[in-house]
């Protein structure tokens, strides 16, 4: 909960002499925040942020980031601690609740998950309207959304059970969407939940099974990929998040939020860096050159090439959900040995992350190899295909984003998000009859 420190901040305007005085709210952890809501009203002024890099739009009890350090925690519990030792559907449930359940609540949780996950039989002619050749992450945006005209009576925002259960559908909801996406752009028969699998085994099943073929994919793949969906579940007031906030700062639909937030994480400035990275491995292994080539090009400040999947906006140190991934990306390339298809592009991938590690030059500049660099080689390991890779960031941030909007729908304070602007078009002009202009 944040506090009024004793520290203010005084503006002082020069050309009326009036000053103001800002307190300095002290959140439990991280920098103090400067609470500016009078000084509009007491000065006349706006500030200006583009990106909002220096702009806490919210206070949130959720999760915490401080990038120096490389720290990321859910509910004040280090990553570390919860991929060591939790499952994906424990962190939802701590995410969603703010405290670890004990094993009767872990099962109610669980139970209500499974019992939602079944689309409506409708849904199945909805994904006939796409092309054939629509990009997964189209589909998912319009799909969630279209959940809205399934269950817009049984919303209502203000009503806390409401949003519990609206948030257990999405959750539930999601893996079957996902794994439809992946289906149709295959032009595969849809495969349904089977409730005799975990959240993560079950979303595999979807993805790889076909009518007469139960493919059960090995402990290792399971483990990565409920890994993935830990490490992903939340990230603070990333851009989705905040797509997400805003949008239901209105008190739209959670679905029609969820959509927008899915949008965004589309964009590939956001959650498009793991695809970014594998299609660098590609260029990099069909140009024959020798890797010495493309870190001599990384180094060179003239040229455009960057490494991709290497140090991260946030953390100024080394990413720690890559610390954690790291071993069982490694697992996961010993498990399936030489008979992978994808192993010269791997291969590269792993020599290029020794060089990362050892080269004084990224040693320097804190370019570690990021969760993105991993996570998108464990895709690539696994077969699922680069136009697949948000879908599934998608999968696993919606309890983070759900998590958010119903901290803001119970947040009193909340109002509807409306940002300022500063101005710079023309003043008042007289209009002019179209035979004069």
């Amino acid at each position: 909960m944040s506090s009024q420190s004793n520290k203010t901040v005084t503006i002082t305007d020069n050309t009326t002499g009036k000053q103001i005085k800002l307190p300095v709210l002290k959140g439990t952890d991280g920098p103090g925040t400067i609470d500016i809501r009078s000084l509009y009203k007491e000065l006349g002024y706006f500030t200006f942020d583009p990106g909002f890099m220096s702009t806490a739009s919210c206070d949130s009890k959720i999760t915490f980031i401080d990038g120096g350090e490389g720290r990321l925690s859910y509910r004040g519990y280090p990553i570390e601690q919860l991929a060591g030792n939790s499952t994906y559907d424990e962190v939802c449930y701590l995410l969603l609740y703010g405290e670890l359940p004990k094993t009767t609540q872990l099962l109610s949780y669980t139970n209500s998950i499974k019992e939602h996950k079944l689309l409506d039989e409708k849904m199945r002619r909805f994904f006939l309207g796409f092309r054939h050749d629509a990009h997964p992450m189209a589909m998912m945006v319009a799909s969630v959304g279209a959940l809205a005209a399934f269950y817009h009576e049984e919303v209502d925002v203000h009503d806390p059970v409401s949003r519990e259960l609206a948030a257990h559908r999405l959750i539930a909801k999601m893996p079957t969407i996902a794994s439809w996406c992946y289906k149709f752009a295959l032009g595969q028969p849809f495969n349904y939940p089977n409730l005799d699998l975990d959240y993560t085994a079950d979303f595999l099943h979807m993805l790889y099974s076909m009518p007469g073929r139960l493919r059960k994919p090995t402990p290792t793949i399971v483990r990565a990929m409920d890994l993935i969906l830990i490490l992903h579940a939340d990230h603070e007031q990333n851009a989705s998040t905040s797509t997400v906030r805003l949008t239901g700062s209105s008190e739209a639909s959670p679905f029609a939020a969820l959509s927008a937030g899915i949008g965004s994480l589309w964009g590939p400035a956001h959650g498009g860096a793991n695809e970014a990275v594998i299609v660098m491995l590609k260029e990099i292994v069909a140009s024959g050159k020798d890797l010495s080539h493309y870190i001599a090009r990384a180094k060179d400040k003239d040229d455009r090439f960057r490494l991709m999947g290497f140090g991260h906006r946030v953390y100024k140190n080394y990413d720690p959900r890559a610390k954690i991934i790291r071993q069982i990306c490694h697992d996961l390339l010993d498990e399936l040995g030489d008979d992978n298809p994808n192993k010269p592009l791997l291969k590269i991938a792993m020599d290029l992350e020794k060089i990362a590690l050892e080269d004084k030059y990224f040693i320097k500049r804190k370019l570690y190899p990021n969760v993105d660099f991993y996570s998108g080689i464990i895709f690539q390991a696994i077969g699922i295909p680069v136009s697949m890779f948000t879908v599934i960031f998608a999968l696993s941030r919606t309890v983070g984003w759900l998590t958010h909007w119903m901290e803001m729908m119970s947040d009193p304070e909340a109002r509807i998000g409306r940002p300022r602007q500063l101005y710079t078009g023309y003043t008042e002009r007289d209009y002019l009859d179209i035979n004069k202009r």
